[in-house]
């Protein structure tokens, strides 16, 4: 993907809704710089922070103090514990992009992340794209990487997401790593 070009002009904008609960300041704040210091302005319609019913210290005024000093950036709180799913359609509700992003609260993106999601979208507009997710060692923070193939994410008998290889016929249809992976 980075060596693909893209019409910035031609690519959807996007509002980006990070939902969070009791979330650490350094965390939270890892993920938010990260989305704004590597999304292209012109592709980045808004940050949306969704507070749901955090009740940390941290995450009250000073968090709104800090957020008000950021461009993009808003910050809109639940009136009650609401759960993941319906957090993100709060922060959904209010979003002003032409594409949604949802992201964890706890990730970190890098430079060229925006731009092959949206460019999928533009290609198909009902697609539903996920990146590569890389891994941080929850314990230290090291940035671990990938293992190399994309996988898909799935569920087991049990209904726990766990990710999974690419099917043999997906590798063997595929002629590029960016072709899509059905």
């Amino acid at each position: 993907c980075r060596e693909k070009k893209y019409d910035y002009y031609s690519l959807p904008k996007t509002s980006v809704v990070i939902a969070f609960y009791n979330e650490a300041w350094s965390t939270l704040l890892r993920t938010v710089h990260s989305v704004l210091e590597t999304s292209p302005d012109i592709l980045l319609e808004e940050v949306i922070l969704v507070d749901d019913y955090s009740d940390k210290e941290h995450l009250k005024e000073t968090l709104e103090n800090y957020v008000a000093g950021l461009r993009k950036v808003r910050l809109i709180r639940a009136n009650k514990r609401e759960g993941l799913v319906r957090a993100r359609l709060l922060g959904a509700s209010v979003a002003k992009g032409d594409i949604l992003t949802f992201l964890d609260c706890h990730c970190e993106c890098h430079e060229g992340w925006l731009e092959p999601l949206l460019a999928r979208i533009a290609e198909e507009e009902t697609a539903v794209v996920c990146p590569v997710i890389d891994v941080i060692d929850w314990n230290t923070f090291e940035y671990l990487g990938n293992a190399g193939e994309p996988q898909i994410g799935g569920f087991d008998w049990r209904l726990v997401f766990t990710w999974h290889t690419t099917p043999e016929r997906e590798q063997k249809r595929r002629k590029s790593k960016t072709d899509v992976i059905r």
